[in-house]
């Protein structure tokens, strides 16, 4: 945790001390990747892992940290400054990492049962497709860490992390606790 704060404030220090726009998206990307994860795999609690993300999703997501539609410190300072292009160049540059990894063991047989019938029961495939990798401006949930994705259906349930449509919030209205806590642990083996 402790090289996952220090990460994200060395990253947040040369964002704002270049000031948006200031260095191309390639000078500037390893200091993002500082805190998702060079090898497109976030090793940071509470960090989203990027690789494999859609560009269409990417660019939705930056698009709402530089309007403040999405509250996520520094993400909202790193964002501040950027043109559009400089969203496009950044959502490209994400959607050419490697796909996340797994961090954790394979999920067993009865969290897999319990969560492969609660993806149904919400219709979670339709969007994220039928391997949760994601389409269009749907985010690869594929892989993604296990707390991030508890935290992201937790916001959404409760209105606290606005969608860029209102799709996800209409989903996770009437998931459990205990459905979250199975579809993140479940999600994230994958």
């Amino acid at each position: 945790m402790r090289r996952g704060l220090a990460g994200l404030l060395a990253a947040s220090t040369l964002l704002l001390a270049g000031g948006a726009g200031a260095e191309t998206v390639a000078e500037r990307l390893p200091a993002c990747l500082g805190c998702h994860g060079e090898s497109g795999t976030s090793a940071t609690e509470g960090v989203p892992s990027l690789g494999g993300q859609r560009a269409d999703y990417v660019v939705t997501q930056l698009f709402q940290f530089r309007e403040g539609q999405r509250s996520a410190p520094p993400m909202n300072e790193m964002a501040k400054g950027m043109s559009d292009d400089d969203l496009r160049g950044f959502a490209d540059a994400i959607a050419a990492l490697p796909p996340a990894k797994a961090a954790g063991p394979a999920a067993d047989a009865a969290l897999a049962e319990r969560a492969k019938g609660i993806l149904a029961k919400h219709q979670c495939t339709s969007c994220h497709g039928p391997d949760l990798t994601g389409q269009d401006a749907v985010p690869r949930i594929r892989a993604q860490r296990r707390e991030y994705l508890a935290a992201a259906l937790t916001g959404y349930r409760s209105n606290a992390r606005p969608g860029y449509d209102a799709a996800m919030n209409e989903a996770a209205q009437d998931l459990k606790d205990d459905e979250i806590t199975d579809l993140a642990a479940y999600i994230s083996s994958l």
